[in-house]
């Protein structure tokens, strides 16, 4: 299934894009796509019979704002340097473990929204990312199979950063990853029955038009399934919980100098295949 909310922000309804790519409520069948539901086997399958049947009402999507596909996220975690070819491009060493970071769920906006280049910014840079969303409770996993079933679904997201911030100014990453606007969700969480190899998925972004990032999941160092594991020995993730799982070269960090990083006015697309396509306009804090 494909999940949804639209409208407008703080104000969402709970919606399913269909087969047929016609945009159905949902909000007599459950308040919103969150943690609750992914956990509730009951109205997941209440939503699939109602999908299947045509009884979901219509929704019309002119005018109407698509907003981050995932309400009342828990946290964020985040997996650094998880790309082969995106740590070559940093000069980074392959790292032997997992590297890891948190982003505010503050940060969450959606797929089309505004993105803000932060006041004093000079290095906001792009990064497409595989995000997971969680729906059973992990902890002590001790297997790639058990980790997958923790796993609801899979969205777009958009790592912004700020790597000045990141990496300049001393103390951890988290500086450079959680101003406002910085982490754009959707437009679909699609459920994991229709990702059967998160392993397999291309990755591209343009900035205003040029190709900057091509990759895919093959890539990834630390696969989702022991992203999955591995971060559950270290804190229990919960339904509902978001994990961005790294990004492949080509961000402007990996850029020769002088390096293109965003201002405002660049339009940023991401996309990742079978899970939507993002478009955000960047605009002065």
């Amino acid at each position: 299934m494909k999940l949804l909310r639209v409208g407008p922000a703080g104000a969402e309804r709970p919606a399913l894009l269909d087969g047929d790519d016609v945009l159905r409520d949902l909000s007599a069948l459950v308040d919103d796509i969150d943690g609750r539901l992914l956990q509730d086997d009951a109205q997941l399958t209440a939503i699939r019979e109602a999908a299947a049947a045509g009884t979901l009402p219509v929704l019309d999507a002119a005018g109407l704002r698509t907003g981050a596909p995932l309400g009342r996220i828990g946290k964020i975690v985040c997996i650094g340097l998880n790309y082969h070819d995106h740590a070559a491009e940093t000069g980074a060493p392959v790292p032997g473990e997992p590297v890891v970071f948190m982003k505010a769920p503050d940060t969450v906006v959606g797929p089309y929204d505004t993105v803000l280049v932060p006041r004093g910014s000079e290095k906001t840079d792009w990064e497409v990312e595989l995000a997971v969303v969680i729906g059973r409770t992990a902890r002590y996993l001790g297997s790639h199979e058990e980790a997958l079933a923790c796993v609801a679904g899979y969205a777009v997201a958009h790592d912004v950063s700020e790597r000045a911030f990141q990496i300049e100014r001393g103390g951890q990453w988290d500086k450079g990853k959680n101003c406002e606007t910085f982490n754009p969700l959707g437009p679909w969480l699609v459920t994991a029955d229709e990702v059967p190899d998160p392993q397999a998925l291309s990755l591209r972004l343009w900035v205003n038009g040029e190709l900057k990032q091509d990759g895919t999941t093959a890539d990834q160092i630390f696969p989702v399934a022991e992203v999955v594991r591995y971060l559950s020995h270290f804190m229990t993730l919960y339904p509902g919980d978001v994990i961005n799982t790294g990004t492949p070269a080509g961000v402007a960090l990996g850029h020769p100098d002088p390096k293109p990083y965003l201002r405002s006015g660049d339009v940023v697309e991401l996309e990742i295949a079978g899970l939507g396509r993002q478009t955000q306009t960047l605009k002065q804090a």
